[in-house]
Protein backbone atom coordinates (compact mmCIF):
# COMPACT_ATOMS: atom_id res chain seq x y z
CA UNK A 1 0.00 0.00 0.00
CA UNK A 2 1.19 3.25 -1.06
CA UNK A 3 0.09 6.48 0.84
CA UNK A 4 0.80 10.28 0.21
CA UNK A 5 1.34 12.26 3.37
CA UNK A 6 0.90 16.03 3.23
CA UNK A 7 1.55 18.63 5.74
CA UNK A 8 4.53 17.30 8.09
CA UNK A 9 6.91 20.03 9.92
CA UNK A 10 10.24 20.23 11.03
CA UNK A 11 11.79 23.12 12.58
CA UNK A 12 15.07 24.29 11.76
CA UNK A 13 17.57 22.23 12.73
CA UNK A 14 15.13 18.88 13.08
CA UNK A 15 16.70 15.40 11.16
CA UNK A 16 14.89 14.58 7.84
CA UNK A 17 14.57 10.80 10.26
CA UNK A 18 11.84 12.03 12.74
CA UNK A 19 9.28 12.45 9.31
CA UNK A 20 8.89 8.69 9.78
CA UNK A 21 7.68 8.98 12.92
CA UNK A 22 5.22 11.82 12.03
CA UNK A 23 4.19 9.89 9.29
CA UNK A 24 3.26 6.28 11.41
CA UNK A 25 1.23 8.91 13.99
CA UNK A 26 -0.86 10.22 10.76
CA UNK A 27 -1.38 6.58 9.04
CA UNK A 28 -2.08 4.99 12.95
CA UNK A 29 0.41 2.07 12.73
CA UNK A 30 3.77 1.30 14.48
CA UNK A 31 6.77 2.76 12.82
CA UNK A 32 8.08 -1.20 12.12
CA UNK A 33 5.05 -1.56 10.16
CA UNK A 34 6.37 1.03 7.46
CA UNK A 35 8.40 -0.15 5.10
CA UNK A 36 10.27 2.05 3.15
CA UNK A 37 9.26 6.19 2.55
CA UNK A 38 10.84 8.50 0.40
CA UNK A 39 10.35 12.70 0.53
CA UNK A 40 7.99 13.79 -2.37
CA UNK A 41 8.17 17.25 -1.73
CA UNK A 42 9.60 19.88 0.74
CA UNK A 43 9.53 23.72 1.51
CA UNK A 44 10.13 26.11 3.81
CA UNK A 45 7.78 28.50 5.13
CA UNK A 46 8.50 31.72 6.89
CA UNK A 47 4.96 33.08 7.18
CA UNK A 48 3.71 34.82 10.91
CA UNK A 49 7.48 34.80 11.76
CA UNK A 50 7.89 31.07 12.79
CA UNK A 51 10.36 29.26 10.43
CA UNK A 52 9.34 25.32 9.52
CA UNK A 53 9.98 23.00 6.77
CA UNK A 54 6.81 21.51 4.93
CA UNK A 55 6.96 18.14 3.89
CA UNK A 56 5.10 15.59 1.58
CA UNK A 57 6.33 12.10 1.90
CA UNK A 58 5.51 8.92 0.18
CA UNK A 59 5.15 5.99 2.59
CA UNK A 60 4.73 1.88 1.39
CA UNK A 61 2.85 -0.05 3.84
CA UNK A 62 2.59 -4.15 3.76
CA UNK A 63 -0.67 -5.12 2.06
CA UNK A 64 -1.56 -6.56 5.68
CA UNK A 65 -1.53 -3.34 7.30
CA UNK A 66 -4.47 -2.27 8.78
CA UNK A 67 -3.79 1.69 8.76
CA UNK A 68 -6.43 3.81 9.83
CA UNK A 69 -5.06 7.57 7.64
CA UNK A 70 -5.86 11.03 8.86
CA UNK A 71 -7.60 13.39 6.67
CA UNK A 72 -3.16 14.24 5.73
CA UNK A 73 -3.10 10.50 4.38
CA UNK A 74 -4.38 10.00 0.53
CA UNK A 75 -3.79 6.24 -1.07
CA UNK A 76 -2.21 6.17 -4.34
CA UNK A 77 -2.25 3.27 -6.77
CA UNK A 78 0.86 3.83 -8.34
CA UNK A 79 4.04 5.95 -8.38
CA UNK A 80 4.75 8.46 -10.85
CA UNK A 81 5.97 7.36 -14.39
CA UNK A 82 6.54 8.91 -17.47
CA UNK A 83 5.87 6.58 -20.23
CA UNK A 84 7.60 6.53 -23.76
CA UNK A 85 6.21 5.17 -26.83
CA UNK A 86 8.16 2.83 -29.09
CA UNK A 87 6.88 3.42 -32.86
CA UNK A 88 8.48 2.20 -35.85
CA UNK A 89 11.38 4.40 -37.16
CA UNK A 90 11.00 6.44 -39.85
CA UNK A 91 13.42 5.98 -42.63
CA UNK A 92 15.38 9.84 -42.29
CA UNK A 93 16.39 10.40 -38.59
CA UNK A 94 14.49 13.46 -36.89
CA UNK A 95 16.67 16.78 -37.01
CA UNK A 96 17.00 18.76 -33.49
CA UNK A 97 18.05 22.17 -34.08
CA UNK A 98 19.22 23.80 -30.95
CA UNK A 99 20.66 21.63 -27.65
CA UNK A 100 18.89 23.95 -25.11
CA UNK A 101 16.57 22.36 -22.98
CA UNK A 102 13.76 22.39 -25.44
CA UNK A 103 15.98 20.64 -27.58
CA UNK A 104 17.76 18.42 -25.30
CA UNK A 105 14.70 16.90 -23.74
CA UNK A 106 13.01 16.55 -27.53
CA UNK A 107 15.91 14.62 -28.38
CA UNK A 108 16.31 12.34 -25.06
CA UNK A 109 12.96 11.29 -25.39
CA UNK A 110 13.38 10.86 -29.27
CA UNK A 111 16.27 8.95 -28.41
CA UNK A 112 14.71 6.51 -25.69
CA UNK A 113 11.94 5.71 -28.27
CA UNK A 114 14.99 4.52 -30.33
CA UNK A 115 14.36 6.80 -33.30
CA UNK A 116 18.29 8.16 -33.17
CA UNK A 117 17.42 11.82 -33.11
CA UNK A 118 20.57 14.04 -35.30
CA UNK A 119 21.09 16.93 -33.11
CA UNK A 120 22.58 20.13 -34.57
CA UNK A 121 23.69 23.28 -32.66
CA UNK A 122 25.58 25.89 -33.45
CA UNK A 123 27.61 26.63 -30.34
CA UNK A 124 30.24 24.51 -28.40
CA UNK A 125 30.44 21.33 -25.97
CA UNK A 126 29.62 22.51 -22.62
CA UNK A 127 33.29 22.10 -21.73
CA UNK A 128 34.40 23.82 -24.38
CA UNK A 129 31.56 26.45 -23.85
CA UNK A 130 31.98 27.25 -20.69
CA UNK A 131 35.86 28.03 -21.48
CA UNK A 132 34.80 30.41 -23.87
CA UNK A 133 32.17 32.30 -21.89
CA UNK A 134 35.15 33.22 -18.87
CA UNK A 135 37.47 34.16 -21.56
CA UNK A 136 34.88 37.23 -22.37
CA UNK A 137 34.07 37.35 -18.75
CA UNK A 138 37.87 37.70 -18.22
CA UNK A 139 38.93 39.68 -21.17
CA UNK A 140 36.41 41.03 -22.89
CA UNK A 141 36.89 38.73 -26.11
CA UNK A 142 33.15 36.94 -27.34
CA UNK A 143 32.42 34.74 -29.34
CA UNK A 144 29.41 35.18 -31.31
CA UNK A 145 28.55 31.16 -31.48
CA UNK A 146 29.65 30.48 -28.11
CA UNK A 147 28.75 32.45 -25.26
CA UNK A 148 26.12 32.98 -22.44
CA UNK A 149 23.36 32.22 -24.95
CA UNK A 150 24.63 29.47 -27.88
CA UNK A 151 26.14 26.49 -27.13
CA UNK A 152 24.99 23.03 -25.93
CA UNK A 153 22.15 23.22 -22.60
CA UNK A 154 20.66 26.96 -23.96
CA UNK A 155 21.12 30.23 -21.82
CA UNK A 156 19.77 28.23 -18.85
CA UNK A 157 23.32 26.85 -18.46
CA UNK A 158 24.38 30.08 -17.24
CA UNK A 159 21.59 31.05 -14.75
CA UNK A 160 20.73 30.29 -11.29
CA UNK A 161 19.12 26.89 -12.45
CA UNK A 162 15.49 27.61 -11.61
CA UNK A 163 13.34 24.28 -12.21
CA UNK A 164 9.81 25.16 -11.10
CA UNK A 165 6.79 25.43 -13.43
CA UNK A 166 3.74 26.10 -13.18
CA UNK A 167 2.62 23.98 -15.72
CA UNK A 168 -0.24 20.85 -14.51
CA UNK A 169 0.93 17.87 -16.09
CA UNK A 170 -0.30 14.74 -14.97
CA UNK A 171 1.83 12.48 -17.64
CA UNK A 172 4.65 13.53 -15.04
CA UNK A 173 6.95 14.79 -17.91
CA UNK A 174 8.02 17.69 -15.16
CA UNK A 175 9.06 14.45 -12.99
CA UNK A 176 10.91 12.99 -15.64
CA UNK A 177 13.08 16.13 -16.61
CA UNK A 178 13.90 15.78 -12.93
CA UNK A 179 14.73 12.35 -12.65
CA UNK A 180 17.07 12.73 -15.79
CA UNK A 181 18.94 15.48 -14.70
CA UNK A 182 19.73 13.45 -11.11
CA UNK A 183 20.79 11.09 -13.35
CA UNK A 184 22.50 13.18 -15.27
CA UNK A 185 24.81 14.43 -12.06
CA UNK A 186 21.95 17.12 -10.84
CA UNK A 187 21.64 17.25 -7.18
CA UNK A 188 18.54 14.75 -5.74
CA UNK A 189 17.61 17.16 -3.76
CA UNK A 190 15.68 19.12 -6.82
CA UNK A 191 13.77 15.52 -6.67
CA UNK A 192 11.59 16.95 -3.60
CA UNK A 193 12.43 20.33 -3.13
CA UNK A 194 9.59 23.15 -4.08
CA UNK A 195 11.55 25.70 -5.43
CA UNK A 196 14.12 23.04 -7.64
CA UNK A 197 17.46 24.61 -8.84
CA UNK A 198 20.10 23.19 -9.66
CA UNK A 199 22.69 26.08 -10.19
CA UNK A 200 24.92 26.88 -13.19
CA UNK A 201 27.94 24.51 -11.69
CA UNK A 202 26.07 21.62 -11.16
CA UNK A 203 23.69 22.34 -14.47
CA UNK A 204 27.08 21.80 -16.35
CA UNK A 205 27.46 18.44 -15.20
CA UNK A 206 23.91 17.22 -15.99
CA UNK A 207 23.95 18.56 -19.24
CA UNK A 208 26.81 16.67 -20.59
CA UNK A 209 25.36 13.69 -18.84
CA UNK A 210 22.03 14.00 -20.93
CA UNK A 211 24.66 14.78 -24.42
CA UNK A 212 26.24 11.41 -23.33
CA UNK A 213 23.07 9.20 -22.80
CA UNK A 214 21.18 10.36 -25.88
CA UNK A 215 24.70 8.96 -27.80
CA UNK A 216 24.59 6.06 -25.54
CA UNK A 217 21.02 6.10 -27.40
CA UNK A 218 22.01 5.75 -30.98
CA UNK A 219 21.53 10.01 -31.41
CA UNK A 220 24.29 11.94 -33.32
CA UNK A 221 25.02 15.51 -31.99
CA UNK A 222 26.79 18.46 -34.46
CA UNK A 223 28.46 20.89 -32.47
CA UNK A 224 29.63 24.12 -34.16
CA UNK A 225 27.26 23.81 -36.77
CA UNK A 226 24.37 26.39 -37.90
CA UNK A 227 21.17 25.45 -39.02
CA UNK A 228 20.56 27.51 -42.56
CA UNK A 229 16.87 26.79 -43.40
CA UNK A 230 14.18 24.03 -43.82
CA UNK A 231 14.19 21.87 -47.18
CA UNK A 232 10.34 21.92 -48.02
CA UNK A 233 8.65 19.78 -50.92
CA UNK A 234 4.67 19.76 -51.29
CA UNK A 235 4.44 21.55 -47.85
CA UNK A 236 5.85 19.60 -46.17
CA UNK A 237 9.75 19.40 -43.95
CA UNK A 238 12.41 16.93 -46.12
CA UNK A 239 15.42 18.11 -44.90
CA UNK A 240 17.46 20.87 -43.56
CA UNK A 241 20.69 22.88 -45.14
CA UNK A 242 23.29 23.16 -42.46
CA UNK A 243 26.62 24.95 -42.53
CA UNK A 244 28.82 22.07 -40.73
CA UNK A 245 32.57 23.11 -39.96
CA UNK A 246 33.32 21.60 -43.51
CA UNK A 247 31.00 23.30 -45.46
CA UNK A 248 27.06 23.56 -46.11
CA UNK A 249 25.01 20.59 -46.89
CA UNK A 250 21.61 19.40 -47.40
CA UNK A 251 20.41 16.36 -45.85
CA UNK A 252 17.55 15.10 -45.43
CA UNK A 253 15.54 14.24 -42.50
CA UNK A 254 11.99 12.80 -41.32
CA UNK A 255 10.91 16.02 -38.89
CA UNK A 256 12.91 19.20 -37.90
CA UNK A 257 12.37 20.68 -34.30
CA UNK A 258 12.79 24.11 -34.06
CA UNK A 259 14.65 24.85 -30.57
CA UNK A 260 16.90 27.93 -31.54
CA UNK A 261 16.32 29.46 -28.60
CA UNK A 262 15.37 33.85 -28.16
CA UNK A 263 18.61 35.29 -29.39
CA UNK A 264 19.26 33.50 -33.08
CA UNK A 265 18.12 36.60 -34.91
CA UNK A 266 19.93 35.40 -37.87
CA UNK A 267 17.95 32.33 -37.94
CA UNK A 268 14.45 34.13 -37.88
CA UNK A 269 15.26 35.84 -40.68
CA UNK A 270 16.26 33.10 -42.49
CA UNK A 271 12.98 31.19 -41.61
CA UNK A 272 11.07 34.86 -42.68
CA UNK A 273 12.49 34.83 -46.14
CA UNK A 274 11.29 31.19 -46.86
CA UNK A 275 7.67 32.15 -45.17
CA UNK A 276 7.30 30.58 -42.07
CA UNK A 277 4.65 31.98 -40.23
CA UNK A 278 5.44 34.28 -37.60
CA UNK A 279 4.00 36.89 -35.51
CA UNK A 280 4.79 39.89 -33.13
CA UNK A 281 4.72 38.67 -29.35
CA UNK A 282 4.81 40.48 -26.15
CA UNK A 283 8.51 40.58 -24.75
CA UNK A 284 10.24 42.56 -21.90
CA UNK A 285 13.12 44.94 -21.06
CA UNK A 286 14.54 46.46 -18.28
CA UNK A 287 17.16 45.89 -15.88
CA UNK A 288 19.45 43.96 -12.92
CA UNK A 289 19.12 44.95 -9.04
CA UNK A 290 21.45 44.00 -6.63
CA UNK A 291 20.97 43.84 -2.91
CA UNK A 292 23.30 42.62 0.24
CA UNK A 293 22.06 38.88 0.23
CA UNK A 294 21.99 39.28 4.08
CA UNK A 295 19.59 42.11 3.67
CA UNK A 296 17.26 40.48 1.40
CA UNK A 297 17.62 36.85 4.44
CA UNK A 298 16.80 39.51 7.09
CA UNK A 299 13.74 41.19 5.15
CA UNK A 300 12.33 37.53 4.64
CA UNK A 301 13.00 35.47 7.37
CA UNK A 302 13.58 38.18 10.45
CA UNK A 303 16.64 37.53 12.55
CA UNK A 304 15.88 34.15 12.81
CA UNK A 305 18.38 33.96 9.21
CA UNK A 306 21.73 34.41 12.22
CA UNK A 307 20.45 31.96 14.26
CA UNK A 308 19.44 28.77 12.23
CA UNK A 309 21.29 27.49 8.94
CA UNK A 310 19.04 28.29 6.25
CA UNK A 311 18.77 28.76 2.91
CA UNK A 312 19.85 32.41 0.87
CA UNK A 313 16.54 33.71 0.62
CA UNK A 314 15.01 34.28 -3.01
CA UNK A 315 11.59 36.89 -3.51
CA UNK A 316 9.25 37.14 -6.54
CA UNK A 317 7.50 40.89 -6.93
CA UNK A 318 5.24 42.51 -9.26
CA UNK A 319 3.53 46.05 -9.02
CA UNK A 320 1.53 47.81 -11.18
CA UNK A 321 2.49 51.48 -11.92
CA UNK A 322 0.65 54.57 -13.66
CA UNK A 323 1.61 53.61 -16.71
CA UNK A 324 -0.10 50.94 -17.21
CA UNK A 325 2.64 48.26 -17.00
CA UNK A 326 3.20 45.74 -14.34
CA UNK A 327 7.05 45.97 -13.24
CA UNK A 328 7.93 42.48 -11.88
CA UNK A 329 11.50 40.37 -10.95
CA UNK A 330 12.56 37.85 -13.04
CA UNK A 331 14.93 35.13 -12.53
CA UNK A 332 15.90 36.32 -9.21
CA UNK A 333 19.52 34.71 -8.38
CA UNK A 334 20.09 34.27 -4.27
CA UNK A 335 23.89 34.60 -3.92
CA UNK A 336 24.49 35.24 -7.21
CA UNK A 337 26.05 36.97 -9.86
CA UNK A 338 25.45 39.64 -12.47
CA UNK A 339 27.11 38.21 -15.79
CA UNK A 340 28.08 39.44 -19.45
CA UNK A 341 25.29 37.93 -21.71
CA UNK A 342 25.91 39.60 -25.08
CA UNK A 343 25.73 37.28 -28.35
CA UNK A 344 26.29 40.35 -30.89
CA UNK A 345 29.61 42.47 -30.74
CA UNK A 346 29.25 46.23 -29.67
CA UNK A 347 25.86 45.35 -27.44
CA UNK A 348 25.83 44.99 -23.70
CA UNK A 349 23.12 42.48 -22.13
CA UNK A 350 23.38 41.76 -18.18
CA UNK A 351 21.82 38.15 -17.28
CA UNK A 352 21.81 36.60 -13.31
CA UNK A 353 23.08 33.38 -12.24
CA UNK A 354 23.88 31.31 -9.18
CA UNK A 355 25.85 28.63 -7.98
CA UNK A 356 23.99 25.47 -6.93
CA UNK A 357 25.06 26.36 -3.03
CA UNK A 358 24.33 30.20 -3.41
CA UNK A 359 27.00 31.34 -1.30
CA UNK A 360 27.69 34.74 -2.78
CA UNK A 361 27.15 38.26 -1.13
CA UNK A 362 24.45 39.36 -3.23
CA UNK A 363 21.71 38.47 -4.25
CA UNK A 364 20.51 39.74 -7.37
CA UNK A 365 17.32 39.97 -10.00
CA UNK A 366 15.85 41.60 -13.09
CA UNK A 367 13.24 44.00 -12.97
CA UNK A 368 11.03 44.27 -16.29
CA UNK A 369 9.19 45.66 -18.14
CA UNK A 370 6.29 44.51 -21.31
CA UNK A 371 6.71 45.58 -24.11
CA UNK A 372 3.51 44.79 -26.57
CA UNK A 373 3.78 45.05 -30.37
CA UNK A 374 1.32 47.68 -30.90
CA UNK A 375 3.84 49.76 -29.34
CA UNK A 376 6.57 49.28 -31.65
CA UNK A 377 6.97 49.41 -36.07
CA UNK A 378 5.10 47.26 -37.65
CA UNK A 379 7.87 45.17 -38.92
CA UNK A 380 7.84 41.55 -38.13
CA UNK A 381 11.72 42.32 -36.48
CA UNK A 382 10.85 45.35 -34.79
CA UNK A 383 11.16 43.66 -31.29
CA UNK A 384 15.01 42.72 -32.31
CA UNK A 385 15.64 46.11 -32.99
CA UNK A 386 13.87 47.55 -30.12
CA UNK A 387 16.86 44.89 -28.23
CA UNK A 388 19.35 46.05 -30.04
CA UNK A 389 19.24 49.64 -29.93
CA UNK A 390 19.00 49.13 -26.22
CA UNK A 391 22.36 47.07 -25.75
CA UNK A 392 24.32 49.18 -28.31
CA UNK A 393 23.61 52.04 -26.06
CA UNK A 394 24.39 50.33 -22.93
CA UNK A 395 27.63 49.03 -25.00
CA UNK A 396 28.71 52.78 -25.14
CA UNK A 397 27.84 53.60 -21.65
CA UNK A 398 29.40 50.83 -20.38
CA UNK A 399 32.99 51.73 -21.64
CA UNK A 400 33.08 50.15 -25.00
CA UNK A 401 34.99 47.00 -23.64
CA UNK A 402 31.51 44.98 -22.59
CA UNK A 403 31.34 46.94 -18.47
CA UNK A 404 28.11 47.26 -18.18
CA UNK A 405 26.26 51.31 -17.28
CA UNK A 406 25.55 51.06 -13.68
CA UNK A 407 23.53 53.22 -11.22
CA UNK A 408 22.51 53.24 -7.21
CA UNK A 409 19.16 53.67 -7.03
CA UNK A 410 19.06 56.82 -5.52
CA UNK A 411 21.37 58.58 -7.98
CA UNK A 412 18.51 56.90 -10.83
CA UNK A 413 15.86 58.88 -9.11
CA UNK A 414 17.82 62.65 -9.35
CA UNK A 415 19.26 61.40 -12.81
CA UNK A 416 22.92 61.37 -11.53
CA UNK A 417 25.58 59.16 -12.28
CA UNK A 418 26.81 57.10 -9.95
CA UNK A 419 30.28 57.84 -9.08
CA UNK A 420 30.87 54.76 -6.32
CA UNK A 421 29.39 52.46 -4.73
CA UNK A 422 27.43 52.21 -1.39
CA UNK A 423 27.36 48.77 0.75
CA UNK A 424 26.62 46.83 -2.14
CA UNK A 425 29.30 45.93 -4.62
CA UNK A 426 28.69 44.94 -8.44
CA UNK A 427 29.36 41.38 -9.20
CA UNK A 428 29.14 42.27 -12.81
CA UNK A 429 32.38 40.14 -14.30
CA UNK A 430 33.52 42.62 -17.05
CA UNK A 431 33.29 45.47 -14.40
CA UNK A 432 30.72 48.76 -14.39
CA UNK A 433 30.92 52.47 -15.41
CA UNK A 434 28.49 54.93 -13.70
CA UNK A 435 26.08 56.03 -16.08
CA UNK A 436 22.53 57.44 -15.96
CA UNK A 437 20.42 54.67 -17.27
CA UNK A 438 17.30 57.64 -18.32
CA UNK A 439 19.46 58.19 -21.18
CA UNK A 440 19.14 54.58 -22.56
CA UNK A 441 15.80 53.10 -21.41
CA UNK A 442 13.03 54.66 -22.77
CA UNK A 443 11.74 57.95 -20.17
CA UNK A 444 8.04 55.91 -19.87
CA UNK A 445 10.15 52.65 -18.63
CA UNK A 446 12.38 54.74 -15.92
CA UNK A 447 9.38 56.35 -14.91
CA UNK A 448 7.58 52.88 -14.14
CA UNK A 449 10.94 51.47 -12.81
CA UNK A 450 11.22 54.31 -10.39
CA UNK A 451 7.57 53.70 -9.95
CA UNK A 452 7.32 50.28 -8.64
CA UNK A 453 10.96 49.79 -6.85
CA UNK A 454 9.59 51.68 -4.70
CA UNK A 455 6.43 50.02 -4.13
CA UNK A 456 8.20 46.81 -3.46
CA UNK A 457 10.25 48.37 -0.85
CA UNK A 458 6.68 49.03 1.02
CA UNK A 459 6.83 44.80 0.76
CA UNK A 460 9.97 44.10 1.31
CA UNK A 461 12.17 45.92 3.65
CA UNK A 462 14.78 47.83 2.16
CA UNK A 463 14.59 46.72 -1.89
CA UNK A 464 14.49 50.82 -2.62
CA UNK A 465 17.93 51.29 -1.21
CA UNK A 466 19.13 54.17 -2.47
CA UNK A 467 22.83 52.31 -2.77
CA UNK A 468 21.00 49.73 -4.66
CA UNK A 469 22.83 48.80 -7.77
CA UNK A 470 20.98 48.79 -11.04
CA UNK A 471 22.81 47.72 -13.97
CA UNK A 472 21.91 47.49 -18.00
CA UNK A 473 20.57 46.33 -20.02
CA UNK A 474 18.64 43.03 -19.19
CA UNK A 475 16.77 42.83 -22.84
CA UNK A 476 16.94 38.81 -23.42
CA UNK A 477 14.61 37.53 -20.80
CA UNK A 478 11.88 36.71 -23.97
CA UNK A 479 11.71 36.60 -27.63
CA UNK A 480 9.82 39.14 -29.53
CA UNK A 481 8.58 36.41 -31.91
CA UNK A 482 6.75 33.25 -31.83
CA UNK A 483 6.61 30.88 -34.54
CA UNK A 484 3.22 29.92 -35.20
CA UNK A 485 2.73 26.26 -34.89
CA UNK A 486 -1.36 24.22 -34.46
CA UNK A 487 -2.35 21.74 -31.99
CA UNK A 488 -0.51 19.25 -33.00
CA UNK A 489 2.55 21.35 -32.84
CA UNK A 490 3.53 21.39 -36.03
CA UNK A 491 4.01 24.84 -38.06
CA UNK A 492 1.73 25.43 -41.68
CA UNK A 493 4.66 23.28 -42.93
CA UNK A 494 4.26 19.76 -42.03
CA UNK A 495 6.78 18.32 -39.71
CA UNK A 496 8.12 21.22 -38.83
CA UNK A 497 7.74 21.37 -35.04
CA UNK A 498 8.50 24.99 -33.23
CA UNK A 499 9.19 24.57 -29.57
CA UNK A 500 10.56 25.81 -26.80
CA UNK A 501 11.36 29.88 -25.06
CA UNK A 502 12.79 30.62 -28.78
CA UNK A 503 9.57 29.55 -30.72
CA UNK A 504 7.86 31.27 -28.02
CA UNK A 505 5.74 28.60 -26.41
CA UNK A 506 8.17 28.45 -23.10
CA UNK A 507 9.36 30.26 -20.31
CA UNK A 508 12.34 28.95 -19.00
CA UNK A 509 14.21 25.36 -18.48
CA UNK A 510 11.61 23.30 -17.26
CA UNK A 511 8.52 24.88 -18.93
CA UNK A 512 10.77 24.55 -22.49
CA UNK A 513 11.97 21.05 -21.51
CA UNK A 514 8.33 19.70 -21.54
CA UNK A 515 7.16 21.60 -24.37
CA UNK A 516 10.27 19.87 -26.30
CA UNK A 517 8.85 16.42 -24.75
CA UNK A 518 5.16 17.38 -26.05
CA UNK A 519 6.71 17.87 -29.59
CA UNK A 520 8.00 15.00 -29.61
CA UNK A 521 5.52 13.22 -28.86
CA UNK A 522 3.41 14.60 -31.30
CA UNK A 523 5.79 13.48 -34.00
CA UNK A 524 5.46 9.78 -32.39
CA UNK A 525 1.70 9.95 -32.64
CA UNK A 526 2.40 11.06 -36.55
CA UNK A 527 4.50 8.16 -37.08
CA UNK A 528 1.57 5.63 -35.94
CA UNK A 529 -0.22 7.24 -38.68
CA UNK A 530 2.21 7.03 -41.76
CA UNK A 531 5.00 4.58 -40.82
Amino acid sequence: MLYRINGLHLLPGEPHSLLQKKAAKELRVAEREIRKWKLYRSSLDARKGRISYTYTVDVTLDEKCRAKPSVKCTRITDEYHYRIPKPNAPKEAPFVVGFGPAGMFAALVLARAGLCPVVIERGKPVEERALDVDTFFSEGTLDPESNVQFGEGGAGTFSDGKLNTLLKDKNYRGRFVLEELVKAGAPDQILHQNKPHVGTDKLRIAVRGIREEILRLGGKIYFESRFLRPVIKEGRVVGAEVAFPAGAETVPCSALFLAIGHSARDTFINLRSMAIPMEKKIFSVGVRIEHLQKNINFAQYGADFEKWSLPAADYKLAVPTQSGKTLYSFCMCPGGFVVPAASEAGGVVVNGMSNFDRGGSNANSALLLNVLPEELPEDLFAGFAFQRDLEEKAFCAGGENYGAPYQLFGDFLRGEKSRGFGSVTPTYARGVNGADLNGILPEEYCLSLAEGIRKMGRILTGFDAEDAVLTGVESRATCPVRILRGENYQSEVARLFPIGEGAGFAGGIMSSAMDGMKAAEAFMKELEKTV
